[in-house]
């Protein structure tokens, strides 16, 4: 992740980056595998692609939903 991210002029990075760890951790835990594995194979999801972008609100979701949208396009593909 490269950059800070904002919302309406607030600093919003720190939010993504607990997100994506939790999530990461979801991930590792379902799969039972390493953290450092489960984390990028999420950097290389479109999901992960789309939380970045801070315009559609996507950071905002629950780590869980965002999980299950991982494995939607990890089933669509």
């Amino acid at each position: 992740m490269k950059g800070k991210y904002f919302f309406n002029g607030e600093d919003i990075t720190i939010d993504i980056l607990f997100k994506i760890e939790h999530i990461v951790n979801n991930i590792a835990e379902k799969e039972n595998i390493p953290f450092d594995d489960a984390y990028f194979a999420f950097l290389s999801s479109n999901t992960y692609a789309i939380l970045k972008r801070t315009d559609n609100l996507y950071w905002g979701e629950s780590a869980e939903f965002l999980v299950d949208e991982y494995y939607r396009e990890k089933s669509a593909n």
